[in-house]
């Protein structure tokens, strides 16, 4: 087993004490009475949570146990793909969070969770959004919003704002979003309690949003950050689905930073605190992230479960009967989503049909580079590296239309893939294009490697690429 990341486990700890509403003290003694023994200290428990030390496996069952969390949570912080997650103390902190309010609020869905004011007021201040939204001249000045509030005067309609993300990327919309929530914020804030009752759902839609174009942005920390306040809002209407919505969308964006381990217990949280009551659509799309996190991680055969899962639930869905924020899952998207976890499973011979199929839709600019970047992938595994290096080009030039730094991600996977072909003529055309195409790309945290950098062999368990992006 590899040993978890002092930096990752150190704050989920606190968060799950906290949750628990425990000293240091308590913990340890808690600890003491489960293992048996006298000799856990306080003071061994801060230097837990500062990340001065590293508790063993021992410790981290007996953790799991006393703290009424998964032993996976604990066991298997770090991401076991080797590739960075969540860069910086601040994402670190911020995804840590996260997983432990995701595993509180799947315990018992039905408690609401304490939305506090201090959450509400980080997630606010720290969005990079904020600032360009306020050098746009819409800043704290704005009309006063009261219990009837719809939308901010000079913003665009929440479902405007959905509807946008299918044609333009986070490098245009983050700021519109980071507005749009700062507004809702303010709103519930001078709202009596009919109106906070209206607006906690708005809330809880505005910052799911919000994270999800932070994270198309590539604003990891802020993504995060929005999704914890997002659940935080849902779990405060008692909206089982959209919480599972807001845990969907963070478990993708995780994946898709190199973080799968994170991104599958979220979906984990989000499948098991909707499945009884999830329209169809919410469950195929839970699993979705499911299969695909599992994928990543080198869990082949839970990948498959899910999968099939997922083609079941997905069988029944009725578009009019789900919730308007799943309007974009239809049997393209659907077909797109199983295409992309083959791939990551290994299995490109069905997952190239599947993908050939969603591309010939209109998928926007982004879903365009994202989809076809799996494309080139699943080619590249059947060896059409000539016909992956058109189909990788194409993808490239969406990329530059789309402003987001998942399209950027996954063409830097795809890169990875033809550095042990880098002799062919059709990957010689791909670096030069790639190299033209550099200046207009989105900065991403996960930079293309150099050129000549080696690629990754599968994984031993299931076949599955570990390394990959959603």
């Amino acid at each position: 087993m590899t040993p978890p990341d002092p930096s990752l486990l150190g704050p989920l700890i606190a968060q799950l004490r906290l949750a628990h509403g425990w000293s240091q003290q308590q913990l340890a003694a808690a600890l003491c009475a489960a293992a048996d023994t006298p000799t856990l200290t306080r003071h061994e428990v801060s230097r837990w949570e500062r990340a001065v030390r590293t508790p063993g496996e021992r410790w981290r069952r007996h953790l799991a146990a006393v703290l009424d969390a998964p032993a996976g949570l604990l066991a298997d912080v770090p991401t076991r793909s080797g590739r960075p997650g969540p860069a910086g103390p601040v994402a670190t902190r911020s995804r840590s969070a996260l997983l432990a309010l995701a595993h509180r609020w799947a315990a018992d869905p039905g408690t609401p969770l304490l939305l506090n004011p201090a959450t509400i007021e980080h997630v606010v201040e720290s969005t990079p959004g904020r600032r360009a939204a306020e050098a746009a001249g819409r800043s704290a000045t704005d009309r006063e919003p009261d219990d009837g509030w719809e939308a901010p005067p000079g913003a665009v309609g929440l479902a405007e704002l959905r509807r946008l993300d299918d044609l333009a990327g986070g490098a245009d919309l983050a700021p519109a979003g980071a507005y749009r929530l700062r507004y809702a914020v303010r709103a519930l804030r001078r709202s009596g309690p009919g109106g906070r009752r209206r607006l906690l759902p708005v809330l809880a839609e505005t910052a799911q949003l919000a994270g999800w174009l932070d994270g198309d942005a590539g604003h990891l920390s802020s993504e995060v950050d929005a999704h914890r306040l997002g659940l935080r809002a849902a779990a405060a209407t008692g909206d089982r689905a959209l919480a599972g919505q807001v845990l969907a969308s963070a478990s993708h964006l995780l994946a898709g930073a190199g973080d799968a381990e994170g991104g599958l217990l979220l979906a984990r949280a989000g499948y098991a605190g909707t499945r009884r009551t999830a329209s169809p659509g919410l469950r195929a799309l839970l699993l979705h992230r499911m299969a695909l996190a599992a994928a990543l991680t080198g869990r082949g055969p839970a990948a498959r479960r899910a999968l099939d899962a997922a083609r079941r639930a997905a069988e029944t869905v009725e578009p009019s009967a789900e919730p308007p924020w799943l309007y974009w899952l239809d049997s393209g998207e659907l077909a797109a989503m199983t295409g992309r976890a083959l791939v990551a499973l290994g299995r490109p011979g069905p997952a190239v049909s599947l993908l050939g199929v969603a591309l010939r839709t209109d998928r926007g600019p982004r879903g365009a580079a994202v989809y076809g970047s799996w494309l080139a992938r699943g080619l590249v595994q059947l060896g059409e590296v000539e016909e992956a290096a058109e189909v990788a080009g194409t993808a490239l030039r969406d990329a530059v239309r789309a402003g987001s730094a998942r399209a950027v991600a996954a063409l830097a996977e795809v890169d990875r893939r033809f550095a042990a072909h880098r002799a062919e003529p059709g990957v010689r055309r791909w670096r030069a294009l790639l190299a033209e195409a550099r200046p207009f790309l989105l900065s991403d945290p996960r930079p293309f490697p150099p050129a000549g950098a080696g690629t990754r062999r599968a994984s031993p368990r299931g076949g599955a690429e570990p390394s990959g992006t959603g």
